[in-house]
């Protein structure tokens, strides 16, 4: 990370990764509705265009700067993991990883 920003709110999540079934291969984890209750009701107004929030997200020694971006059908977050993420720490689809979710 460029900066250090106090993180505004800290989530452990445990989720399986999925593929997105559309273009271009993203992988996700989908927060548990318990998680997505307590960020909306804490960060909801103050999200970005199209509901999406600033996070920094740890997976095992990988941490990157992401958005976690509502997802109105689950009733949740997506959190997206990234080609260079799954690389680094073996993650492909199906497995079931811990995060670190941290709200900036």
């Amino acid at each position: 990370m460029t900066r250090n920003i106090e993180p505004k709110a800290v989530y452990t999540v445990r989720a399986k990764v999925w593929l997105y079934s559309g273009n271009g291969g993203w992988h996700f984890l989908t927060l548990s509705r318990k998680h997505a209750a307590a960020i909306r009701a804490l960060f909801a107004v103050g999200a970005r265009p199209f509901g999406s929030l600033p996070v920094a997200v740890t997976i095992g020694a990988t941490v990157w700067r992401t958005s976690l971006f509502p997802d109105n059908k689950a009733g949740s977050y997506l959190l997206p993991i990234k080609a260079s993420v799954r690389k680094a720490e073996q993650i492909e689809d199906g497995m079931t990883v811990t995060a670190t979710v941290q709200i900036l």
